[in-house]
């Protein structure tokens, strides 16, 4: 039987580039593309690239031209909440393409990089969240929204088109060497924020584990839904004291108000449902993943986080 041929939306960018490194060097693994909007910075042995755009170009030729039978589907825009309606177009409208033309061309597995802001962020949100667990989303977070409408419609194509294996990942935070985000945004600062009565736990994943994930996913792991984080979690206190700097704590009320405010100012870009952002995080428990799925993360969420703190030697304060 001949090995894989995978191909893999977004596969130039951060995540996408070590999902193909590693699959090129995976011994099941017959042929990569790597479909994206940008050429990757330098070839990888093994790596076909291809320019595409999921929102527009025709998938399926692509598939039957390079004979694919796995699609990873990591294809999102990297920075969200700047342009809304593209951010539909390419999470939710591009998602929808790529199921359509795995399944019109007989592709035989669909793994698709989805996130813990799928469950969204719900004051009744128990301590761990699992896989079992609803995936409501939020409309006031047009990415947490977008998760969530992208999961039920691979719901719904699960139930219409059986024969497409399905492995659904809900990722947690990812740090790495040269991640800069919203949420890397909040430790920068002199001080961090919190919300009073909240702990804001978070849940972080080194890029790495994300990427071996991905590849058992495409290769031999089993079809299913499992979270994707390292064991553990770490509370706005904890962050501020491996950073040396002071948390300051403000009731939800008063940073609503200030973010109202600021927002009409356009002082800032966030509004007053940034408060739930800070004060519901959703906590991925990871004991499917590592039970059923059979893959450990090699680095704890602690260990992620000092990790990153060692590749960005200039946002902890020294001694």
């Amino acid at each position: 039987m001949s090995g894989r041929r995978v191909l893999v939306t977004g596969g130039t960018g951060f995540l996408g580039s070590r999902v193909t490194h590693a699959l090129a060097a995976h011994p099941a693994v017959e042929a990569v593309v790597a479909a994206d909007l940008r050429a990757p910075d330098e070839s990888t042995p093994g790596v076909v690239f291809e320019r595409c755009d999921v929102t527009t170009d025709d998938l399926a030729s692509l598939l039957v031209r390079h004979r694919i039978d796995a699609v990873v589907h990591l294809a999102a825009i990297v920075d969200p909440g700047r342009d809304v309606a593209l951010e539909y177009r390419v999470d939710v409208e591009g998602s929808r393409r790529v199921i359509d033309a795995c399944v019109a061309t007989g592709v035989a597995r669909l793994v698709v990089s989805s996130s813990g802001a799928a469950y969204g962020y719900h004051a009744d949100n128990p301590a761990w969240l699992h896989e079992t667990d609803p995936v409501r989303g939020n409309d006031a977070f047009p990415y947490s929204r977008h998760k969530r409408l992208v999961e039920e419609m691979l719901a719904a194509a699960r139930d219409t088109h059986p024969d497409l294996e399905q492995v659904v990942l809900r990722i947690g935070t990812i740090l790495g060497p040269t991640v800069r985000n919203q949420i890397t945004a909040l430790w920068d600062g002199p001080r961090l924020l919190g919300v009073a009565g909240s702990d804001s736990p978070f849940v972080f994943v080194w890029v790495d584990d994300v990427a071996a994930a991905m590849v058992r996913a495409a290769t031999d792991g089993p079809v299913g839904i499992y979270n994707v984080a390292g064991s553990g979690r770490l509370t706005v206190r904890e962050i501020a004291r491996r950073l040396g700097k002071p948390v300051v704590f403000v009731p939800a009320w008063l940073l609503q108000a200030a973010l109202w405010t600021g927002r009409a100012l356009h002082l800032t870009d966030h509004g007053p449902e940034q408060v739930r952002f800070l004060n519901y995080r959703p906590v991925l428990a990871n004991a499917s993943l590592i039970r059923d799925f059979g893959y450990t993360p090699q680095m704890t969420s602690a260990e992620a986080f000092e990790a990153y703190l060692a590749t960005h030697p200039g946002v902890a304060r020294r001694g």
